[in-house]
C-alpha cells in the first residue's frame, strides 16, 4: 500500500480473467471503463506463462493498481519475469487515462521498486521510446536512473548491492 494506492497482486485466478477478457473485478473491486488495457493483459498472460512453465513460485507477481479511496481498478504494474540470475528484472506499467498526469503510476513504481528491493531483487530496469517522456518522467520521479540509449529507446534501472536475500 502507499498513501493514495494498493498494489493489489494478481492471483492466478484474476491473471486468467484477465486474459479471458472478463472485466468482473471480484467482491468490492471497481475498474475504471478503459481497465484493463492491452498491457494489463500482457502482464496477465507473462505471468501465467511463467506459472506453465513452473518458475510462478519465483515470478514477483503481476499487479493491479487500486485507488485507496474508492477502491477502482486503474492500471497495472508487472514485472516482466523472475528474476534472472544476475538479480535483475524488468518491469513494466501503465495507467488508464483518465487516471494519468496526478503522479499514481511515480507513487506505484516507487512502492514496486522497494519491494522488488525487500525481496532481493538487486536490479529493476525499464525502459521507454524517445516520444514518452510521461513515462520517462515516472521513471526518474520512482528513484530510476537513465543508463544508456540507442536511436530508439531510453533504459532506466535502479540497482542496489545490498537487497535481502530472497
Amino acid at each position: 500500500m502507499t498513501e493514495r494506492l494498493v498494489l493489489h497482486r494478481l492471483t492466478v485466478g484474476e491473471a486468467e480473467a484477465l486474459v479471458a477478457g472478463i472485466r468482473a473485478g471480484g467482491v468490492g473491486v471497481l475498474r475504471a471503463p478503459e481497465y484493463p488495457m492491452d498491457g494489463d493483459v500482457a502482464a496477465a498472460g507473462r505471468f501465467l506463462r511463467s506459472c506453465a512453465e513452473g518458475r510462478g513460485g519465483r515470478h514477483p507477481g503481476a499487479h493491479e493498481i487500486r485507488r485507496r479511496d474508492d477502491g477502482c481498478a486503474i492500471g497495472g504494474l508487472d514485472f516482466h519475469g523472475p528474476a534472472g540470475e544476475d538479480g535483475s528484472v524488468t518491469i513494466g506499467y501503465g495507467l488508464v487515462p483518465s487516471a494519468r498526469g496526478r503522479g499514481y503510476a511515480s507513487e506505484a513504481l516507487r512502492a514496486l521498486l522497494a519491494f522488488a528491493r525487500e525481496v532481493g531483487i538487486t536490479c529493476v530496469k525499464g525502459d521507454a521510446d524517445h516520444a514518452n517522456a510521461a513515462s520517462q518522467h515516472v521513471m526518474t520521479a520512482a528513484g530510476m536512473r537513465l543508463v544508456a540509449e540507442d536511436e530508439r529507446v531510453r533504459y532506466y534501472e535502479a540497482a542496489w548491492s545490498d537487497a535481502s536475500t530472497p
